[in-house]
């Protein structure tokens, strides 16, 4: 979670909760995993501040994956 507010070149592997050498398929599993543990469609029943913290981290999520897409180029 603390990766999630630091901008590091490993921040995104931190968020997305994979070690560097992972493969580009175990990227996107990941964040699949991460986009279904955090979608906020599946929260709607919570609370507003489990609510709001897990959109937030969907963000972080979304934009992790997005750099690496960009780092990996796939």
């Amino acid at each position: 979670i603390k990766a999630m507010f630091f901008n590091n070149p490993d921040s995104a592997y931190k968020i997305l909760e994979i070690e560097k050498s992972a493969t580009d398929s175990e990227v996107k599993k990941a964040y699949r995993t991460m986009v279904k543990k955090y979608h906020p469609d599946k929260l709607q029943h919570m609370d507003d501040v489990y609510r709001n913290g897990a959109e937030e981290k969907f963000r972080k999520v979304q934009e992790a994956y997005e750099q690496l897409q960009k780092e990996r180029n796939f």
